[in-house]
């Protein structure tokens, strides 16, 4: 069985000097503090410490053969995002972007499949460099849940989504840009509140809009965090939708309706939440997600679905069976009986 680790970050190797393609002064880039340690950057501002395993792909695969990981399916950090910036410069920060990271993944192609990730703040531009990063053999795009005000739902947005499902692109979504609250500046709570309200909250607006039913059904979408607080509050979303018409005026079904127009990683962390999800959206629809490499991310990548009570089936599903259909990685499947050689 082939295990698959859909949730997987890297920041290439971006200088200071490539950050002022995005912008002149606090774009991001890596600091290499040469010891196997580093520090994401924004601009002058340290933004998050981090280990070599980030940025080196030979350290990443050392890596996964220790915990028994054969392929990462790799997306950069939400930080590198670029959605305020201006759009042509946005452009080419993306493309520099997306050839670090196919340039990571060369380096073990049987191991690490890329996803770009676009400008989404155009449109235009946005379908422009998915097509290219599609071609260039990027799998899918790795998008934020939102760019500034405007959801997944956005007509901007969905036109993208169905570009996305034309190309053949997985669309892998991150919660990211949370709102800034005073009550979630300590304990990471704008994490642990904030990224799994967003979740919910952009699943939710695709149902409720209609915007499911103007999307593709061959759209092949995937949300981080397990889908966030959307699996756990289902019901009372379901009962809104039933007994208020200001719910349900623009959806022709309630939020459970559309259970089979989304997927959802397994980075819940505990067998009962694990064991809900699976029973809410089907052991079909959930894809092993670890978060990798930080510290909030699975330690065990696989252990909580081996340690559950679910069937052998539905665990190798999970584990891997699932990201092969989603991101067409038969030609993966199977193929690894030894660690690989790692090009630098």
């Amino acid at each position: 069985m082939t295990v698959i680790d859909v949730h997987a970050h890297v920041f290439p190797r971006i200088s200071r000097a490539d950050a002022r393609v995005l912008r002149d002064q606090d774009g991001p880039w890596l600091r290499d503090h040469g010891d196997g340690t580093g520090m994401m950057m924004a601009g002058d501002t340290e933004y998050r410490p981090v280990t070599q395993a980030l940025w080196d792909p030979a350290v990443r695969v050392a890596e996964m053969d220790a915990v028994g990981v054969d392929v990462q399916v790799v997306s950069s950090t939400p930080l590198m995002f670029g959605y305020d910036a201006d759009v042509a410069r946005a452009a080419e920060w993306c493309d520099l972007v997306n050839q670090r990271m196919l340039e990571h993944c060369a380096a073990a192609p049987d191991r690490l499949v890329p996803l770009c990730q676009v400008p989404l703040q155009d449109t235009e531009a946005a379908c422009e460099a998915v097509s290219k990063a599609v071609r260039a053999g990027h799998k899918g795009v790795h998008l934020g849940n939102h760019v500034g005000p405007r959801d997944l739902d956005h007509g901007a947005v969905v036109e993208f989504l169905a570009h996305c499902a034309h190309e053949g692109a997985a669309v892998l979504v991150h919660p990211w840009d949370m709102a800034a609250d005073s009550r979630t500046d300590q304990y990471m709570l704008a994490w642990l509140v904030g990224m799994t309200a967003e979740t919910h909250l952009s699943i939710l607006r695709l149902a409720l809009s209609g915007a499911f039913e103007r999307l593709p059904r061959d759209l092949k979408l995937v949300f981080a965090h397990g889908g966030g607080a959307f699996p756990y509050l289902l019901g009372r979303a379901d009962n809104a939708w039933h007994r208020r018409d200001i719910v349900r005026k623009d959806s022709a079904l309630p939020p459970s309706g559309y259970l089979d127009r989304f997927h959802v990683d397994s980075a819940v962390f505990d067998e009962r939440s694990l064991r809900l999800l699976v029973e809410v959206m089907g052991a079909d629809r959930v894809l092993l997600g670890t978060d990798y490499p930080f510290p909030l991310g699975e330690a065990e990548p696989g252990a909580l679905i081996r340690s559950s009570a679910l069937s052998a089936t539905d665990q190798a599903l999970l584990l891997g069976a699932n990201a092969v259909r989603l991101f067409g990685l038969e030609h993966l499947a199977g193929t690894r009986t030894l660690p690989s050689e790692v090009s630098r």
